[in-house]
């Protein structure tokens, strides 16, 4: 998952982005708000970690202007306002659910995962996905990594599409058999592991720092360096 933290609250931030990338996740810190709105607006997150008070621009302005400009990515405001006044202009102004401070990185986890869940049932369309310096494009199916094209085999994209719409989640044997290949029982070969050692040495070739990670016991995941 890819957050995108607007705090400026260098405490609260770290407390975030540690809990976060602990758990495998891509976390993005912004102080400003003016520059994390300018982050915000292009679409290129999961989840929005936004706080109220803010310098620049405010976390209410910053939801106004984002669902202004048909961003949907799922916004949760993270605050010390506490009044109901407070939760009602959040919720009006855009955002998806509101969080007050101080709070458990739990509840903050199972907050985020429910408006994924939400957000999920009425997906935005992409033409592209973008990790590190890896650039995927779905509708002409192919792939970037430092700006070189990388040749895919139509099952190597499809397993590298699908490492990509899960970055930072471990992908196991079961899911890659079921989702990229369609089959829902382990035939017990070597299918996956001889795809994937193929696409490791594709995407991470040329002396680059490797994103496909094996995880000991559980599967692959992709992520940026």
């Amino acid at each position: 998952m890819k957050v995108l933290l607007i705090e400026d609250d260098q405490e609260a931030a770290n407390f975030v982005v540690s809990s976060l990338s602990q758990l495998g996740h891509q976390a993005e810190h912004h102080v400003d708000g003016q520059a994390g709105l300018v982050a915000a607006l292009s679409g290129d997150y999961d989840v929005l970690l936004v706080d109220r008070r803010l310098p620049s621009l405010d976390g209410l302005s910053i939801a106004r202007r984002l669902r202004a400009a048909d961003i949907k990515t799922p916004l949760i405001f993270l605050t010390t306002m506490d009044g109901i006044d407070d939760r009602v202009d959040g919720l009006d102004a855009g955002a998806d659910d509101y969080l007050v401070k101080p709070f458990s990185f739990s509840e903050l986890r199972a907050r985020m995962d429910a408006v994924m869940r939400r957000f999920e049932k009425h997906p935005v369309p992409t033409e592209s996905i973008q990790i590190g310096d890896l650039k995927i494009d779905l509708v002409k199916r192919i792939a970037r990594r430092g700006g070189e094209d990388i040749h895919l085999q139509p099952r190597e994209f499809k397993l590298l599409e699908y490492l990509a719409r899960n970055a930072g989640q471990v992908a196991t044997r079961t899911m890659l058999l079921e989702q990229v290949w369609g089959i829902n029982f382990d035939p017990k070969t070597n299918i996956i592991e001889s795809h994937i050692s193929r696409l490791r040495s594709k995407i991470d070739g040329n002396d680059q720092e490797p994103m496909i990670k094996t995880v000991r016991g559980a599967g692959y995941m992709l992520h940026a360096f």
